[in-house]
């Protein structure tokens, strides 16, 4: 689980987003479910994320950050 969050940072940060051993599973079913991978799947969630903040960085933070909320 997770084996991405470290390559990320940055965009957790602008999301605004401060990990912690509570919140990262959810965090983490967050991403899946927004990239549309299914759960534990991490290299392909991986994959899915580097394309989306390929993309378009800001649309993928302002998402992220806007599912988090509903799940808040």
């Amino acid at each position: 689980m997770t084996c991405y969050f470290r390559h990320i940072q940055g965009v957790l940060e602008k999301a605004g987003v401060a990990l912690t051993t509570t919140n990262k599973r959810e965090v983490d079913r967050v991403i899946h479910k927004l990239v549309h991978v299914k759960y534990k799947n991490c290299p392909r969630a991986w994959r899915e994320v580097k394309k989306r903040i390929a993309d378009n960085e800001k649309d993928f933070v302002y998402q992220l950050r806007q599912a988090l909320e509903k799940q808040a």
